[in-house]
Protein backbone atom coordinates (compact mmCIF):
# COMPACT_ATOMS: atom_id res chain seq x y z
CA UNK A 1 0.00 0.00 0.00
CA UNK A 2 2.88 2.36 0.73
CA UNK A 3 4.16 1.79 -2.82
CA UNK A 4 0.75 2.61 -4.32
CA UNK A 5 0.38 5.68 -2.11
CA UNK A 6 3.81 6.96 -3.20
CA UNK A 7 2.93 6.55 -6.88
CA UNK A 8 -0.37 8.39 -6.58
CA UNK A 9 1.31 11.11 -4.51
CA UNK A 10 3.86 11.42 -7.31
CA UNK A 11 1.07 11.85 -9.85
CA UNK A 12 -0.58 14.51 -7.68
CA UNK A 13 2.71 16.43 -7.50
CA UNK A 14 3.13 16.17 -11.27
CA UNK A 15 -0.37 17.60 -11.80
CA UNK A 16 0.39 20.53 -9.49
CA UNK A 17 3.71 21.17 -11.26
CA UNK A 18 1.94 21.15 -14.60
CA UNK A 19 -0.72 23.61 -13.44
CA UNK A 20 1.93 26.06 -12.24
CA UNK A 21 4.26 25.74 -15.21
CA UNK A 22 5.03 28.58 -17.62
CA UNK A 23 3.17 28.45 -20.93
CA UNK A 24 6.14 27.56 -23.19
CA UNK A 25 6.34 24.11 -21.58
CA UNK A 26 2.67 23.46 -20.90
CA UNK A 27 2.35 20.93 -23.71
CA UNK A 28 5.55 19.06 -22.85
CA UNK A 29 4.61 19.02 -19.16
CA UNK A 30 1.30 17.48 -20.17
CA UNK A 31 3.19 14.82 -22.13
CA UNK A 32 5.39 14.21 -19.08
CA UNK A 33 2.33 13.66 -16.91
CA UNK A 34 0.75 11.31 -19.44
CA UNK A 35 3.89 9.19 -19.73
CA UNK A 36 4.26 9.10 -15.94
CA UNK A 37 0.71 7.76 -15.66
CA UNK A 38 1.49 5.01 -18.14
CA UNK A 39 4.59 4.03 -16.18
CA UNK A 40 2.57 4.01 -12.97
CA UNK A 41 0.09 1.58 -14.56
CA UNK A 42 2.95 -0.73 -15.53
CA UNK A 43 4.35 -0.72 -11.99
CA UNK A 44 0.95 -1.60 -10.52
CA UNK A 45 0.36 -4.53 -12.89
CA UNK A 46 0.37 -8.00 -11.40
CA UNK A 47 1.81 -10.93 -13.41
CA UNK A 48 -0.68 -12.68 -15.67
CA UNK A 49 0.31 -16.09 -17.08
CA UNK A 50 4.03 -15.29 -16.87
CA UNK A 51 6.36 -17.05 -19.26
CA UNK A 52 8.81 -19.58 -17.83
CA UNK A 53 6.86 -19.70 -14.59
CA UNK A 54 5.93 -23.06 -13.11
CA UNK A 55 2.74 -21.51 -11.71
CA UNK A 56 0.60 -20.47 -14.69
CA UNK A 57 -2.60 -19.52 -12.90
CA UNK A 58 -3.01 -15.80 -12.03
CA UNK A 59 -4.87 -16.86 -8.90
CA UNK A 60 -1.60 -18.27 -7.59
CA UNK A 61 0.16 -14.92 -7.82
CA UNK A 62 1.64 -14.06 -4.42
CA UNK A 63 2.87 -10.50 -3.95
CA UNK A 64 5.86 -10.12 -1.65
CA UNK A 65 5.62 -7.64 1.20
CA UNK A 66 9.30 -6.77 0.98
CA UNK A 67 10.09 -4.34 -1.81
CA UNK A 68 10.75 -0.72 -2.64
CA UNK A 69 11.53 1.50 -5.59
CA UNK A 70 14.95 1.65 -7.17
CA UNK A 71 17.16 4.57 -6.14
CA UNK A 72 20.11 6.23 -7.90
CA UNK A 73 23.63 5.24 -6.91
CA UNK A 74 25.67 7.48 -9.25
CA UNK A 75 25.65 11.11 -10.36
CA UNK A 76 26.95 11.84 -13.87
CA UNK A 77 27.92 15.43 -14.64
CA UNK A 78 27.75 16.79 -18.19
CA UNK A 79 28.15 20.02 -20.06
CA UNK A 80 25.36 20.73 -22.53
CA UNK A 81 27.55 21.62 -25.54
CA UNK A 82 24.79 24.06 -26.52
CA UNK A 83 24.59 27.83 -26.66
CA UNK A 84 22.05 28.55 -23.91
CA UNK A 85 20.01 27.03 -21.15
CA UNK A 86 16.86 27.68 -23.15
CA UNK A 87 18.25 25.73 -26.10
CA UNK A 88 18.97 22.77 -23.83
CA UNK A 89 15.49 22.85 -22.30
CA UNK A 90 14.05 22.79 -25.80
CA UNK A 91 16.27 19.83 -26.76
CA UNK A 92 15.16 17.87 -23.69
CA UNK A 93 11.49 18.54 -24.42
CA UNK A 94 11.67 17.46 -28.06
CA UNK A 95 10.81 13.76 -28.50
CA UNK A 96 12.95 13.29 -31.60
CA UNK A 97 16.10 14.26 -29.68
CA UNK A 98 15.67 11.13 -27.50
CA UNK A 99 17.96 12.64 -24.82
CA UNK A 100 17.23 13.97 -21.36
CA UNK A 101 18.64 14.63 -17.90
CA UNK A 102 17.26 14.92 -14.41
CA UNK A 103 18.63 18.42 -13.87
CA UNK A 104 19.83 21.35 -15.97
CA UNK A 105 21.78 24.13 -14.25
CA UNK A 106 22.03 27.47 -16.05
CA UNK A 107 24.99 29.84 -15.91
CA UNK A 108 23.16 32.11 -13.46
CA UNK A 109 22.66 29.21 -11.06
CA UNK A 110 19.02 28.49 -11.92
CA UNK A 111 18.26 24.79 -11.47
CA UNK A 112 15.64 23.09 -13.65
CA UNK A 113 14.50 19.75 -12.22
CA UNK A 114 13.25 18.01 -15.37
CA UNK A 115 12.66 14.42 -14.25
CA UNK A 116 11.77 12.67 -11.00
CA UNK A 117 14.98 11.26 -9.51
CA UNK A 118 13.57 7.73 -9.39
CA UNK A 119 12.86 7.66 -13.12
CA UNK A 120 15.40 6.72 -15.81
CA UNK A 121 16.77 9.59 -17.91
CA UNK A 122 18.53 9.13 -21.24
CA UNK A 123 21.78 10.94 -20.60
CA UNK A 124 24.67 8.45 -20.44
CA UNK A 125 24.32 6.62 -23.75
CA UNK A 126 26.75 3.81 -24.51
CA UNK A 127 29.01 3.92 -21.49
CA UNK A 128 30.82 1.88 -18.86
CA UNK A 129 32.25 2.35 -15.37
CA UNK A 130 33.88 -0.69 -13.86
CA UNK A 131 31.48 -3.55 -14.56
CA UNK A 132 28.46 -1.26 -14.83
CA UNK A 133 27.19 -0.89 -18.39
CA UNK A 134 23.59 0.33 -17.98
CA UNK A 135 24.48 3.56 -16.24
CA UNK A 136 21.19 5.29 -17.10
CA UNK A 137 19.37 2.81 -14.85
CA UNK A 138 21.39 3.63 -11.75
CA UNK A 139 22.30 7.28 -12.09
CA UNK A 140 21.14 10.89 -11.99
CA UNK A 141 22.22 13.05 -14.92
CA UNK A 142 23.08 16.71 -14.36
CA UNK A 143 23.68 19.03 -17.31
CA UNK A 144 25.59 22.30 -16.91
CA UNK A 145 24.88 25.04 -19.44
CA UNK A 146 28.27 25.30 -21.12
CA UNK A 147 29.39 25.12 -24.73
CA UNK A 148 32.29 22.88 -23.78
CA UNK A 149 34.85 25.58 -24.50
CA UNK A 150 34.37 27.95 -21.58
CA UNK A 151 34.90 28.14 -17.79
CA UNK A 152 32.04 27.32 -15.42
CA UNK A 153 30.38 30.25 -13.65
CA UNK A 154 30.73 30.36 -9.87
CA UNK A 155 26.95 30.78 -9.48
CA UNK A 156 26.47 27.62 -11.50
CA UNK A 157 29.01 25.66 -9.46
CA UNK A 158 27.49 26.87 -6.17
CA UNK A 159 24.08 25.60 -7.28
CA UNK A 160 25.65 22.33 -8.37
CA UNK A 161 27.33 21.80 -4.99
CA UNK A 162 24.06 22.49 -3.17
CA UNK A 163 22.24 20.02 -5.41
CA UNK A 164 24.91 17.35 -5.00
CA UNK A 165 24.74 17.69 -1.22
CA UNK A 166 21.01 17.03 -1.30
CA UNK A 167 21.33 14.07 -3.67
CA UNK A 168 24.14 12.51 -1.67
CA UNK A 169 22.12 12.78 1.52
CA UNK A 170 18.79 11.67 0.05
CA UNK A 171 20.13 8.58 -1.72
CA UNK A 172 23.31 7.77 0.25
CA UNK A 173 25.40 8.04 -2.92
CA UNK A 174 29.03 6.96 -2.29
CA UNK A 175 31.65 9.70 -2.55
CA UNK A 176 33.45 7.89 -5.38
CA UNK A 177 30.30 7.76 -7.51
CA UNK A 178 30.25 11.41 -8.58
CA UNK A 179 31.87 11.30 -12.03
CA UNK A 180 31.71 12.87 -15.47
CA UNK A 181 30.27 11.83 -18.80
CA UNK A 182 33.78 11.77 -20.23
CA UNK A 183 34.80 9.27 -17.54
CA UNK A 184 32.13 6.74 -18.50
CA UNK A 185 32.35 7.28 -22.28
CA UNK A 186 36.01 8.17 -22.95
CA UNK A 187 35.94 7.43 -26.68
CA UNK A 188 32.87 9.62 -27.31
CA UNK A 189 32.66 12.38 -24.73
CA UNK A 190 34.83 14.95 -22.98
CA UNK A 191 32.30 16.57 -20.67
CA UNK A 192 32.43 18.31 -18.40
CA UNK A 193 35.39 19.96 -20.10
CA UNK A 194 38.88 20.15 -18.55
CA UNK A 195 38.07 23.48 -16.88
CA UNK A 196 35.56 21.82 -14.55
CA UNK A 197 36.60 22.13 -10.85
CA UNK A 198 36.72 18.45 -9.87
CA UNK A 199 39.15 19.18 -7.03
CA UNK A 200 36.72 21.65 -5.46
CA UNK A 201 33.93 19.10 -5.66
CA UNK A 202 36.14 16.43 -4.09
CA UNK A 203 36.92 18.78 -1.22
CA UNK A 204 33.17 19.06 -0.65
CA UNK A 205 32.74 15.28 -0.66
CA UNK A 206 31.72 14.65 -4.27
CA UNK A 207 34.29 12.44 -5.97
CA UNK A 208 37.71 11.19 -4.89
CA UNK A 209 40.99 13.08 -5.30
CA UNK A 210 44.70 12.32 -5.03
CA UNK A 211 46.99 13.30 -2.15
CA UNK A 212 49.54 16.07 -2.55
CA UNK A 213 52.16 13.94 -0.79
CA UNK A 214 52.40 10.54 -2.49
CA UNK A 215 54.48 7.40 -2.22
CA UNK A 216 57.06 6.64 -4.87
CA UNK A 217 55.69 4.65 -7.78
CA UNK A 218 57.08 1.10 -7.64
CA UNK A 219 58.89 -0.50 -10.56
CA UNK A 220 56.55 -2.54 -12.71
CA UNK A 221 53.54 -0.36 -11.90
CA UNK A 222 50.82 -1.17 -14.46
CA UNK A 223 49.01 2.08 -15.24
CA UNK A 224 46.45 0.37 -17.49
CA UNK A 225 45.43 -1.95 -14.68
CA UNK A 226 45.25 1.05 -12.35
CA UNK A 227 42.93 2.85 -14.78
CA UNK A 228 40.70 -0.24 -14.76
CA UNK A 229 40.68 -0.29 -10.95
CA UNK A 230 39.58 3.35 -10.85
CA UNK A 231 36.70 2.46 -13.18
CA UNK A 232 37.76 3.44 -16.69
CA UNK A 233 36.95 1.31 -19.71
CA UNK A 234 40.44 0.49 -21.05
CA UNK A 235 39.36 -1.08 -24.33
CA UNK A 236 40.80 2.08 -25.93
CA UNK A 237 43.78 2.80 -23.69
CA UNK A 238 44.55 6.16 -25.29
CA UNK A 239 41.00 7.39 -24.68
CA UNK A 240 41.09 6.11 -21.10
CA UNK A 241 44.37 7.91 -20.37
CA UNK A 242 43.11 11.16 -21.87
CA UNK A 243 39.86 10.95 -19.88
CA UNK A 244 41.75 10.30 -16.64
CA UNK A 245 44.12 13.22 -17.25
CA UNK A 246 41.27 15.57 -18.16
CA UNK A 247 39.47 14.77 -14.90
CA UNK A 248 42.35 14.72 -12.43
CA UNK A 249 45.06 16.87 -14.03
CA UNK A 250 43.13 19.30 -16.26
CA UNK A 251 45.30 18.05 -19.09
CA UNK A 252 43.98 17.06 -22.51
CA UNK A 253 47.10 15.27 -23.78
CA UNK A 254 47.14 11.51 -24.34
CA UNK A 255 50.63 10.48 -23.19
CA UNK A 256 51.17 9.37 -19.61
CA UNK A 257 54.13 10.87 -17.76
CA UNK A 258 55.74 10.43 -14.33
CA UNK A 259 53.35 12.84 -12.61
CA UNK A 260 50.37 11.06 -14.14
CA UNK A 261 51.69 7.71 -12.93
CA UNK A 262 52.21 9.08 -9.44
CA UNK A 263 48.65 10.41 -9.27
CA UNK A 264 47.22 7.21 -10.71
CA UNK A 265 49.18 5.00 -8.31
CA UNK A 266 47.83 7.09 -5.43
CA UNK A 267 44.24 6.99 -6.72
CA UNK A 268 44.04 3.27 -7.38
CA UNK A 269 44.35 2.58 -3.66
CA UNK A 270 41.44 4.91 -2.92
CA UNK A 271 39.20 3.16 -5.47
CA UNK A 272 40.10 -0.40 -4.44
Amino acid sequence: MKQVSFLFLLLAVLIIIDACSPKPYRDTNKAYRKQSKELTKQILLEPVDPLNDTIKLPSNWVGTTNFGIRKPNFVIIHHTAQNSCEQTLKTFTTPKSAVSAHYVICKDGTVHHMLNDYLRAQHAGVSRWGNLIDINSSSIGIELDNTGFEPFDSLQINSLISLLAKLKKDYSIPTANFIGHGDIAPTRKNDPNYRFPWKLLAEKGFGLWFDEERLEVPLGFNHIQALRIVGYDVKDTTAAIRSFKRHFLQDTTKRINDVDRSVLFNLQKKYM
